[in-house]
């Protein structure tokens, strides 16, 4: 594969990192040449400073040679989601898998991410995004998102093309991957080439242009404080900050803020679009090629002076909360994608493994909902286990601000959004978006596990329901 040049890599992608290359060279002057140096990790993730809680981490314990646990993880493989942009959308041209020559504990309390170039030529190295997708912060509150790493270490021409990242990506591209950059996506720490420089990024509204001036996103960088990036361990914070007005994002390495993004910047609708929806996931890889390190260069990357094998060193990434209401939203009860889901549970709606037309937003019962819905939105929930005896019905927990003569069905089909429903209900305004009601609605015999749609169908365009959680009843 050729990595595709940042002048012409396509619009839809996520990440596509085409950075001003004034902000490159600013940088490159103080690229030196470094000896590699063995780094220890800390013996634990650091407690939180006084009115900070911790409210979820990793410190790769594990033993030397095993992945990262599954409990935590996502381990991403090949070269796009399913259905979603090629090569990732930023033109890399590694394929991501879950070996452990690519990812794996170094039994020293570091995760190790290698990049690795086979006797063909050809790329290979890792890319894993957290199981929880709902960090956000506790309303009039502050979220932090901090990893420990060292970049690979390796620099110059030997390092074109090293793409490493530490970053975080709204909950709803799961499942959609057309809907970047709406969702938000937060580069905590970005690196290409070698370069002695961390990047930190917010990429947002529409591309081309809007209010990020996408595909560039709005950025910042500076060399990294005391040692280089590549030659120590330094530690990477993203601070969103919804207790002041306007609310801002900040940007640290070690402690010291380099980059800061105010909510009035951006502007509405744009700033919602970002926020109110369930939450964001933190994601680490090392990338090959593409867009950005080929900006940087001027020319296509990886070379043939590119040296295999310099892993990414992490020794732990933390999410912390500080003020408001206290942690963010728990986790929803429907297991992540991947997991078994009883059918006769309380399935909360937000909890989908893929949608189409769906917003997520606080509900007045506690947690959040699905609303926007409108003729044509589906969302889907897999390994959704029925059992060997058929439900009876199913109920929906609903609410509707529609206007007169506006109304629809809320529709239950399997393993299809446009198989034939297996049950429905209509309904229209029950008195506001968030004016809640439980309605049943039959269902034909279904048994075993499959792969549920709430689809929404109506004679008119404009929304017409909310929906907060879902049950089978036998």
């Amino acid at each position: 594969m050729n990595p595709v040049p940042a002048a012409t890599a396509a619009p839809s992608a996520v990440r596509r990192s085409r950075r001003r290359l004034s902000l490159a060279a600013a940088v490159l002057a103080t690229t030196t040449a470094l000896a590699t140096v063995t780094m220890t990790a800390h013996a634990a993730v650091p407690p939180p400073p006084a009115g900070w809680s911790l409210v979820w981490s990793d410190d790769f314990t594990g033993a030397a040679g095993s992945l990262p646990s599954s409990a935590n993880w996502i381990i991403d493989t090949g070269t796009s989601y399913p259905g979603g942009p090629g090569n990732w959308g930023t033109g890399e041209i590694q394929t991501y898998t879950n070996s452990t020559a690519n990812l794996a504990h170094d039994g020293a309390g570091n995760l190790r991410i290698t990049p690795l170039k086979d006797a063909s030529g050809r790329w290979t190295s890792a890319r894993i995004e957290t199981v929880r997708a709902n960090f956000k912060p506790p309303a009039g509150g502050v979220l932090a998102l901090e990893g420990r790493i060292q970049m690979p270490n390796v620099t110059g021409a030997q390092a074109a093309g090293y793409w490493p990242a530490f970053w975080a990506l709204g909950s709803p591209y799961r499942g959609n991957y057309q809907n970047w950059p709406g969702i938000g996506e937060f580069d905590i720490m970005e690196n290409v080439n070698g370069i002695n420089s961390v990047w930190g990024v917010l990429h947002c509204g529409v591309a081309p242009g809007g209010p990020c001036n996408e595909f560039n996103g709005i950025g910042a960088s500076r060399a990294c404080p005391g040692s280089t990036c590549q030659s120590a361990f330094h530690t990477y914070r993203f601070e969103w900050d919804a207790s002041v007005s306007p609310q801002q994002l900040r940007w640290y390495v070690d402690g010291q803020l380099f980059h800061t993004v105010s909510q009035n910047q951006v502007g509405e609708p744009y700033w919602g679009q970002m926020t109110n929806h369930s939450g964001y996931f933190m994601l680490l890889n090392v990338a090959m090629g593409g867009g950005f390190p080929d900006g940087v260069a001027g020319s296509a990357t990886p070379t043939a002076s590119t040296v295999s094998g310099r892993p990414m060193l992490v020794d732990y990434v933390a999410a912390y909360t500080r003020g408001g209401g206290g942690t963010p939203s728990p986790t929803p009860t429907t297991p992540p994608p991947g997991g078994v889901v009883d059918a006769y549970s309380t399935i909360q709606a937000e909890a989908f493994s893929g949608q189409n037309g769906v917003q997520v937003e606080s509900c007045s019962e506690g947690g959040q909902d699905i609303g926007w819905l409108a003729n044509g939105d589906w969302a889907r929930y897999d390994n959704v286990e029925f059992g060997a005896t058929p439900p009876r019905d199913f109920v929906a927990r609903v609410a509707s601000g529609a206007p007169g003569g506006v109304s629809g069905l809320v529709q239950v089909r399997v393993d299809s959004p446009t198989n034939p429903p297996i049950g429905s209900f209509a309904v229209a305004n029950t008195g506001g978006w968030q004016s809640w009601r439980s309605v049943p609605g039959n269902v034909s015999a279904v048994t075993g596990r499959h792969t549920v749609y709430l689809t929404f169908s109506s004679g008119q365009p404009a929304d017409f329901v909310n929906v907060n959680w879902f049950t089978f009843r036998r």
